[in-house]
């Protein structure tokens, strides 16, 4: 009897143990890295102003999501960034991974290669499309030397050069869910991300966009460093132009094929304007685009604009006269109060503008006070907008 109690005391206290071993077992791989779906529910986004772009952090990995790749879509993309040695939970792993940091890249927008040189990592750059219209100094003489190749165009890229050249991530972006050579790179084994910076209408919201770049390079603290010293610089100029009392009125765009093309109101254009508090005339049009309207609109309410800005890529008065004679009925033209983005141009032609003001919005604001509001900003040099003669 004795016998029969202590065999049952001695297998009560093994089960005891097996129990606190499991237990113990199970801590640890906790500790070790395993993220529970409480803990990636709970996490907080670190994006605040990209209304496109979501992060995540954990412990081993970061989570990216493109929430808007195109206009008027509800598809979604989530991408998992993995560190060396980073364990993804299961829940996580019907996603495409990463290994970070990155070493080798290709990007299809002339607005990413901003972040790239912004982050100091210029020298990962292996293939663009289109190389012509990249305006940088700094990666034009990446190009020239031959350690940035030439893949084709964005709607056909050259999917033989880039398999060959096997960069660990090719950014792309997306006009609609239907990208047939994308699919054939992501079915050779490359890693292929939807880039959607260009959706974003707020000016910090597309400067935001440095920080997806950040998380790819693993600079995620560089990023935001530099983000930061670009919204401070916008933040303070904003609030320098809020002193005004007065609004000068403005007019924008050029004839195109018989319809004049103006930013609608809610667009990123439209959004400068109103920050370097100036009466941009067609302010209340709904919408995130281009409103065109035909020439006799125009006049019967932008003849007396104060201002002209971004004629199109004219250079010259002269340019815009020989183009549509009718330009020269606007008080703006006769004044010479008309400003283009078109003088700043890279070696092969490409606009500036068009590649690094995405990423620099804190400059665009300035230039705009100064031709609105010179007062304010004495000591500054128009950057990206110059006076047309």
């Amino acid at each position: 009897m004795q016998f029969y109690y202590k065999s049952i005391f001695m297998k009560s206290f093994s089960l005891r143990i097996i129990l606190f071993i499991f237990l113990i077992s199970f801590i640890g791989c906790k500790q070790n890295g395993e993220t529970s779906k409480n803990e990636i529910a709970s996490s907080k986004n670190e994006i605040r102003y990209a209304k496109g772009l979501e992060i995540y952090k954990y412990k081993g990995f970061s989570i990216v999501k493109i929430t808007k790749p195109w206009p008027g879509t509800k598809e979604n993309f989530t991408y998992i960034l993995q560190e060396k040695n980073g364990i993804i939970p299961d829940s996580l792993k019907q996603f495409t991974s990463i290994q970070i940091p990155i070493k080798s890249i290709v990007v299809t927008s002339t607005t990413h290669i901003p972040a790239l040189e912004l982050l100091g990592v210029e020298n990962s750059l292996v293939g663009f499309p289109n190389t012509n219209y990249v305006s940088s100094e700094k990666t034009r003489k990446l190009i020239d030397a031959g350690k940035v190749r030439e893949v084709g165009s964005n709607e056909s890229l050259n999917t033989e050069v880039i398999i060959d050249m096997k960069p660990d991530v090719i950014v792309s972006f997306g006009l609609n869910n239907s990208n047939p050579t994308l699919d054939n790179l992501q079915k050779s084994g490359l890693k292929v991300m939807l880039n959607g910076d260009w959706t974003e209408q707020s000016p910090l919201g597309k400067a935001e966009w440095i920080k997806f770049f950040g998380a790819l390079y693993g600079l995620d603290s560089k990023a935001n460093s530099v983000f930061l010293e670009i919204e401070t610089a916008y933040n303070t100029t904003l609030a320098l132009a809020k002193k005004v009392s007065t609004k000068p009125t403005v007019l924008c765009g050029a004839m195109y094929q018989n319809q004049w093309n103006v930013p609608q109101g809610e667009s990123w254009a439209s959004l400068f304007l109103k920050d370097a508090q100036s009466d941009y005339l067609w302010k209340n049009a709904k919408g995130t685009g281009s409103l065109p309207l035909p020439f006799e609109v125009i006049i019967e309410k932008a003849q007396n604009a104060d201002f002209w800005i971004a004629p199109g890529d004219f250079s010259t008065l002269k340019e815009m006269s020989d183009s549509n004679p009718h330009y020269k009925e606007f008080a703006s033209f006769k004044n010479k109060k008309v400003y283009s983005y078109a003088l700043n141009k890279g070696a092969k032609g490409g606009i500036l503008y068009f590649e690094l003001s995405p990423s620099r919005p804190d400059l665009v604001l300035k230039d705009l006070i100064k031709i609105f509001h010179p007062e304010l900003v004495p000591d500054h040099q128009l950057f990206f907008l110059k006076k047309l003669e």
